[in-house]
C-alpha cells in the first residue's frame, strides 16, 4: 500500500484522501489531508489522539475554535463533540489513532480518564510516548512494542492532565464484565437490566462508572461496536444496506444517521476517501 503525500496531493487540488495503516487489534490509526472542510460535529467513544504534519488543523472543542499546529499534540476525549477543518487555504496534513478507554484501563486500574482541557498539549512528555503510534502508516508495530507505547501513553496522559484532587469510588470489575457482555451482544438490543444481572452492580451506578472508565455510555459502546462492523464489511464490498443488517442495525438510514454523528462524514465519503489514495 503506498504512502500519499503532500506532494501527491498538489497534483490533484482538491482532492482530500485518508490512508488507514494495518488493522490492529488495539488502536486503529490514519493519515489524512483535507483541503478544507473536513468533518462535520460529531463525537466517538475512544481517544483520538495525534499530530498534525503540515499547515493548520481548526476544530470546535469544548465550545471553543482550536488550532494545532505542528510540534504539539492533540488528545480528544472519548464523547467531546469536535469536528475538523483547514484553518488556512492550503489545507492540513495530519496522522491521528484512535484508541479505546478499556486498552488505558489495563495501564491505569480503574482511575477516571485523563482529560487534557482544550484539546491540545505541548507537553513533551506526551508528545515523545506518541512517537511510536504516529509514525508513518506503512511501518508496522511489533506487538509488544505496541504494548510498551500503550504503557507509555497512559502513563504520560495522567501527568500531562494533572493530578485530580477529587477521586470517585468506581467499581472496574463490575464495569469490565458489563463490556465484555456488550462485546459479545452487539448483534442484538441490550438492556440495562441485563447489564446489571452480569455485572452484580446497581444499574445506575454501573451506568456512571462505565462513562467514567470507557470513556462513553453503555448505549454507545454498543452502538459503535456495532458501526466497526459496518466499516469491516464495507470494505469487504458489501452495501450499505446489507452492511446495515450485519451489523444489527434497524435499516440503513438507522445506521448513516449513527455513522455520520460518530464520524463526520456519511459511510459513502468515507468509502470514497479511502480509495482516494
Amino acid at each position: 500500500m503506498g504512502k500519499h503525500t503532500i506532494g501527491d496531493s498538489s497534483t490533484a487540488p482538491g482532492k482530500d484522501w485518508v490512508l488507514r495503516a494495518t488493522q490492529s487489534p488495539k488502536l486503529e490509526r490514519i493519515e489524512a489531508f483535507f483541503h478544507g472542510h473536513g468533518y462535520e460535529m460529531h463525537r466517538h467513544d475512544t481517544y483520538a489522539i495525534g499530530r498534525t504534519l503540515s499547515g493548520v488543523q481548526s476544530f470546535n472543542y469544548g465550545k471553543k475554535l482550536q488550532h494545532s499546529l505542528p510540534g504539539r499534540t492533540m488528545v480528544l476525549h472519548p464523547d467531546e463533540p469536535h469536528d475538523g477543518h483547514a484553518g488556512t487555504e492550503d489545507g492540513f496534513h495530519y496522522r491521528m489513532f484512535y484508541v479505546e478507554p478499556a486498552h488505558l484501563q489495563q495501564v491505569l486500574g480503574g482511575k477516571p480518564l485523563p482529560f487534557i482541557k482544550g484539546g491540545i498539549s505541548g507537553d513533551p512528555g506526551l508528545f515523545a510516548a506518541t512517537q511510536v503510534l504516529l509514525q508513518d502508516m506503512e511501518c508496522a508495530i511489533d506487538p509488544l512494542e505496541m504494548e510498551d507505547a500503550l504503557f507509555d501513553l497512559a502513563t504520560a496522559l495522567q501527568a500531562a492532565s494533572g493530578v485530580r484532587t477529587a477521586r470517585q469510588t468506581l467499581d472496574y470489575p463490575a464495569a469490565q464484565k458489563a463490556r465484555e457482555f456488550l462485546l459479545a451482544s452487539w448483534q442484538h438490543s441490550v438492556t440495562l437490566s441485563e447489564l446489571e444481572a452480569v455485572s452484580g452492580r446497581d444499574r445506575w451506578r454501573l451506568s456512571r462508572d462505565f462513562r467514567a472508565l470507557f470513556g462513553t455510555s453503555p448505549y454507545r459502546y454498543l452502538t459503535l461496536r456495532r458501526l466497526d462492523q459496518v466499516r469491516r464489511v464495507m470494505t469487504q464490498g458489501y452495501s450499505l444496506t446489507d452492511a446495515a443488517a450485519i451489523a444489527g442495525f434497524s435499516d440503513q438510514s438507522h445506521m448513516t444517521r449513527h455513522f455520520v454523528r460518530t464520524y463526520g462524514i456519511s459511510p459513502g465519503r468515507w468509502l470514497k476517501m479511502l480509495g482516494a489514495r
